[in-house]
């Protein structure tokens, strides 16, 4: 580390020190307090499905911007420039996509997991893999990845106290609540921390500019390049094609079928409800251009000595605000990486009862599989608690462990867009999908990962993969036709339902319309996008 990095001082004023003791204080608090709230495993894993817009946007958002994305976003606007931003405002684009599609055919189905969808299309093996699969990367990659970069932030602040001892107080504050309160503590601490987070990162940004001199002086020292958004198709980063491919096959996993993130819609209270709080959460997405990525580009003029990107938003944290304020925005940061903790954890819980537990034990009443739910989530939380300070002798190992993603989520994604708009897919097709994807995913990991025979940016590999399991699940069908149940039929979509409700939307007023919203926030999307072309 270099002597500008040394010189920052990470200590805490006892001010921000009590801050931040007063929302650990808080979050644990209403956490508790909403446990007493639900004694069934629908208020449990799905809040009563009573849950309005305004809640489900936060809360998305929340779960969405972990400390890693913090992290990273500064630093990788810092080393590379502003591409990153493509991550975010795609999401806009896919939540149009989902509360147009997908939103009305889950909600009505009254599902709790989005495996519980493969299987009631395709099969049980579909919803088991799937189920599998997400729960893996939910807790050895999500919670232990934060937890990590968490505790590399608190190191600094707390230069003594080791790393598992900090990753541990963090885990279990965020384990408490969630243990006690389920998915509506889940949502009503996202909420705060959804709030929190985009207050402070406001301040970040006020701060940076004013010491950088303002946005022109910004411009005048950062190149052109830094500060575009669509990059040439051989870029190292986000090169054009692959955001228009990888980052939106990516992006579609992780905001539309990830038990994550989907689990907050599945909470609503009714589908305008849902949707307008996915819509709302793409909303909230665009702002992250400027209250999240572009003080990274300033930390270029501010700091523009520094060798390590991680470095960039500690940085800028500590070297730019006064008492008082670096005690709230720090609260942001840990609210990022709690939310981070407890979605994941609430997360995997929810599949481990209710797409494993409930089918082998169907006995079970709603209470038991509640309690069933609290002892899972104390189970995960430990796990990653032991998983995570490994992470810092493992590095090459954790990275192979993020790039998992584009390997294994093709033969998935196959699987609910064209089973969802094909009902010529059939469960035969479905299983040999999977089967060829996985080995599929598996060889081509291998070659560009391990041994090095091939050099495809990880952008190429998500859709390279989903042609190639696109093309068994259609011809697989075609070899073995079968006729689709009524139950299945329920996951086709359907141009007459679509019909129906475009009926129905011509007596709502504009401002209730989602196809309306969806259009607006399209607009604003390209808008942003192309200011920063």
């Amino acid at each position: 580390m270099n002597e500008e990095v040394m010189s920052v001082d990470f200590g805490l004023h006892p001010i921000d020190a009590i801050i931040l003791v007063v929302y650990f204080v808080f979050t644990i608090g209403l956490g508790l307090y909403l446990s007493r709230r639900h004694d069934t495993a629908e208020d449990y894993f799905l809040a009563g499905r009573k849950m309005v817009w305004p809640l489900i946007g936060l809360s998305l958002f929340a779960s969405n911007i972990s400390s890693t994305t913090l992290i990273g976003l500064a630093g990788d606007a810092y080393s590379t420039g502003i591409a990153v931003f493509n991550y975010e405002w795609m999401a806009a684009v896919i939540l149009v996509f989902f509360a147009i599609f997908y939103l009305p055919t889950i909600l009505r189905s009254r599902i709790y997991t989005m495996p519980e969808m493969l299987e009631r299309r395709f099969n049980r093996t579909a919803r088991t893999y799937f189920s599998g699969l997400t729960i893996f990367l939910n807790i050895v990659v999500d919670t232990a990845g934060s937890l990590y970069a968490g505790g590399l932030v608190m190191k600094l602040i707390f230069p003594d106290m080791p790393m598992s001892v900090t990753i541990s107080i963090l885990a279990v504050i965020a384990g408490i609540y969630t243990i006690a309160g389920g998915l509506a503590a889940v949502i009503y601490t996202d909420t705060i921390q959804a709030l929190l987070l985009i207050f402070g990162s406001i301040l970040i940004s006020i701060f940076a500019l004013d010491r950088a001199g303002g946005w022109e002086n910004v411009v005048s020292q950062v190149s052109a390049h830094q500060l575009s958004l669509i990059r040439p198709i051989g870029d190292p980063s986000v090169p054009w094609l692959g955001l228009v491919t990888g980052v939106a096959l990516l992006g579609f996993y992780f905001w539309c079928t990830n038990q994550f993130m989907v689990q907050r819609v599945l909470s609503a209270k009714d589908i305008n409800h849902g949707r307008w709080g996915a819509l709302f959460a793409g909303l909230l997405k665009l702002p992250v251009l400027f209250i999240m990525v572009l003080p990274g580009t300033m930390a270029i003029v501010l700091f523009p000595e520094l060798e390590r990107a991680d470095m960039v938003y500690p940085t800028l944290l500590f070297e730019l605000l006064p008492v008082g304020i670096l005690g709230l925005v720090l609260a942001g940061f840990v609210a990022a990486l709690m939310s981070q903790i407890d979605s994941t954890l609430n997360s995997a819980s929810t599949l481990v009862t209710m797409d494993f537990v409930r089918q082998r034990f169907p006995s079970l009443n709603q209470h038991q599989l509640m309690r069933v739910g609290q002892l899972v989530t104390f189970i995960f939380m430990v796990l990653a608690v032991l998983w995570a300070p490994q992470i810092e002798n493992f590095g090459s190992l954790f990275q192979y462990l993020q790039k998992v993603l584009s390997y294994a989520v093709p033969p998935v994604l196959v699987l609910f867009l064209i089973g969802f708009f094909w009902q010529g897919a059939t469960s035969k097709g479905a299983m040999t999908t999977l089967v060829l994807g996985t080995a599929g995913g598996v060889t081509l990991f291998l070659a560009n990962e391990v041994l090095g025979w091939t050099n495809l940016h990880f952008l190429y590999i998500a859709p390279i993969l989903f042609v190639f399991c696109s093309m068994v699940l259609v011809a697989s069908s075609l070899i073995s036709p079968a006729k689709i149940s009524e139950e299945a039929r329920q996951f086709v979509w359907s141009r007459k339902d679509f019909d129906a409700e475009t009926e129905a939307l011509r007596s709502e007023p504009l401002w209730r319309n989602y196809r309306v919203l969806s259009v607006l926030l399209l607009i604003t999307t390209a808008l942003v996008v192309g200011s920063f072309w």
